[in-house]
């Protein structure tokens, strides 16, 4: 067969074989699921509760704030979307529990965790950080992503199965100056994932993780709102721009989806194609 009958062959069996072309993802593709997004009541955990909701999933907000939870919940019930909301200060144990509970007596069930919140106390040279900082950084950034898990694996376990997504940083592959202790919990992150995934995986449970570049919110204000440090990023990005929170909640959605289902123990790096890492 020539080249001209193998391309002419090659074409024809996509438009007789969609699964085999461009797919998107379905708008019902999480209906039924439960999904708890962690300070998600701006940025990234916004956009990711909206994209899960998106796709049919009941989602529950948190923020340490009850009025930014009742903003979250009313821009996202405007958009047609399924959501509860709670106060969450996730470095305090009983509000841990408390946001469990309330998912549990509210939506019936959790399918899904993404553990968003995080903090930064801290930007200089790594040397000048103080125990303080170490301790409030690991706690809110690693500790509590862990415990989280550990409270809502039992209920996944009861609905044969789910999901859980750390959200982490490009700054866990290369630190960036100034935000050493941050960049090292962020790193922690990448570990966790590979480490509770094999053991989840007998659950059910798959375990991922994104790597976010510059993404334009509030928390990363600092960064993008400063044009001289945006034009030393993007000398190494590939897309020439700051990203979007709803860049990084469309890729939580698909890794939560039955399209990523053999994926886990994985990264995705959202940067705009900042050469952080292989």
């Amino acid at each position: 067969m020539n080249c001209r009958l193998m391309l002419r062959s090659a074409f024809r069996g996509l438009r007789t074989n969609p699964a085999a072309g461009p797919r998107s993802m379905s708008q019902s593709s999480l209906a039924g699921k439960v999904a708890i997004v962690t300070a998600s009541t701006d940025g990234i955990g916004l956009a990711a509760a909206q994209a899960l909701g998106q796709r049919g999933a009941r989602v529950v907000v948190s923020s340490r704030r009850q009025a930014n939870v009742d903003k979250a919940v009313a821009l996202l019930q405007s958009r047609s979307i399924q959501v509860t909301g709670t106060t969450c200060n996730v470095g305090k144990g009983e509000d841990r529990e408390k946001l469990v509970q309330t998912t549990l007596d509210r939506c019936g069930g959790i399918d899904i965790l993404v553990s968003n919140a995080a903090v930064n106390p801290f930007f200089g040279n790594i040397m000048d950080s103080t125990e303080d900082v170490w301790d409030k950084i690991l706690a809110i950034n690693v500790k509590s992503a862990f415990l989280m898990t550990k409270l809502v694996v039992p209920h996944m376990e009861k609905r044969g199965g789910g999901n859980v997504i750390f959200v982490s940083s490009v700054a866990g592959y290369q630190p960036m100056q100034g935000l050493g202790p941050y960049s090292v919990s962020k790193t922690a992150l990448l570990g966790l994932t590979r480490a509770l995934a094999p053991d989840l995986a007998q659950s059910n449970i798959r375990v991922n993780c994104v790597a976010p570049g510059v993404i334009k919110t509030r928390f990363s204000a600092t960064l993008w709102q400063n044009e001289d440090i945006m034009d030393e990023f993007k000398k190494q990005l590939s897309i020439k721009r700051v990203g979007e929170p709803e860049e990084i909640g469309g890729a939580i959605a698909f890794l939560c989806s039955e399209e990523a289902s053999f994926i886990t123990g994985e990264t995705i790096t959202v940067s705009g194609g900042m050469g952080c890492r292989l």
